[in-house]
């Protein structure tokens, strides 16, 4: 089986979608559990990629390819997950801030996430702090993410990090922002648990924050 694992894992980082969904479902038929298939050949895989991304050895349109791979073999493994233990690493809800409409970045970090092994609800663009707020309610998730790329939308970020103290949420939720104009040292001064300069730092990141 280690040797499926790793075959899985390196149709995966090749973006090889077939390939990809054929081992997962011969892995199945051998009564592999699909925990095991997740961590052990779809995670294992994504791992490498968001090491190669990082290195800049990998490019956006890459990583992607293996995001999607990963996300067609969940789709086969999520209903057998379901039945057995917590199948996520944890719940994060993201979106880009109030005024501004670039999706491309929080895209990519949502199917980065998803590959890492989280439960992501994307909530898309132009999200109004109240909006952020009520899914924090809702979701009850693990880490709150907000992506600014324009220099005028940042402040919302501070907003819904005030929102949330206001609705006494801000100790529940671990907050982590990120964008182009977006840098540490804003997410120190604004109050934001984390900071994620690409998507594979924020997958990272998303992994070392405490529960």
């Amino acid at each position: 089986m280690k040797e499926l694992f790793e075959k899985m894992a390196s149709a995966l980082i090749a973006g090889h979608q077939e390939e990809v969904l054929t081992l997962t479902r011969e892995a199945l038929d051998n009564k592999a559990a699909a925990r095991d298939i997740l961590d052990n050949g779809l995670l294992a895989g994504m791992d490498v990629v968001g090491q190669r991304f990082k290195a800049g050895d990998l490019f956006i349109p890459e990583v992607l390819l293996c995001a999607r791979c990963m996300l067609a073999a969940m789709d086969i493994l999520d209903p057998l997950l379901s039945e057995g233990d917590a199948t996520a690493t944890g719940t994060v809800v993201i979106g880009t801030v109030e005024g501004d409409l670039h999706d491309i970045g929080k895209n990519l970090v949502a199917m980065m996430l998803q590959g890492g092994g989280f439960k992501v609800v994307d909530l898309g663009t132009n999200i109004k702090s109240a909006d952020f707020v009520s899914a924090v309610e809702q979701h009850q998730p693990d880490i709150l993410g907000m992506s600014a790329l324009l220099t005028t939308t940042m402040p919302k970020m501070q907003e819904t990090i005030e929102a949330l103290k206001e609705a006494g949420l801000r100790d529940q939720v671990k907050v982590m922002i990120g964008g182009a104009p977006v840098t540490q040292d804003y997410a120190d001064r604004i109050g934001a648990d984390a900071y994620g300069a690409n998507a594979a730092s924020a997958t990272e990141k998303a992994k070392e924050l405490p529960s």
